[in-house]
């Protein structure tokens, strides 16, 4: 279990304050698509998705982007409880749709280059530092089922 200072849970409701999940998650999914296009894979109803213009012009896409966002915010509100709020959600990922837990991670690595390029200055190090360590907790509860 990872241990919140004070100022931690502070900077991380902070950032999350100023996400509008409709627009920033979006972007999230369109980035890791672009950037890791082997993760296109898990993506099989979501019909063109093989080109940059394609996946930002996807609504599927972008609606999944808000999916996962809102996702996030479960954590951002239980911070004391990431495994138990990302149970469920784990068990699905590895049980049913087969995806392999490393792409949790380069979620996590599109999350904060995303946050990074609306928040500008405001995303200074020591705060991508903390975002750092909030994304290592989800990605560690979205691999428990996978132990």
């Amino acid at each position: 279990m990872v241990k919140w200072t004070e100022e931690e849970r502070s900077i991380v409701r902070a950032v999350w304050e100023k996400i509008d999940i409709n627009e920033i998650g979006p972007q999230v999914l369109a980035r890791a698509l672009i950037v890791y296009p082997w993760t296109e894979r898990y993506f099989g109803t979501f019909g063109d998705i093989f080109t940059t213009t394609a996946i930002l012009n996807n609504p599927k896409v972008a609606a999944h982007g808000t999916v996962l966002l809102r996702a996030l915010g479960k954590g951002v509100k239980n911070m004391d409880k990431m495994k138990e709020t990302y149970s469920a959600l784990s068990k699905l990922h590895y049980e049913n749709l087969n995806v392999d837990p490393d792409n949790f991670r380069l979620l996590a690595d599109s999350i904060i280059i995303t946050f990074a390029c609306k928040l500008k200055s405001a995303f200074n190090p020591q705060v991508q530092a903390t975002w750092q360590k909030f994304l290592y907790a989800v990605v560690e509860a979205m691999n428990s089922q996978y132990k």
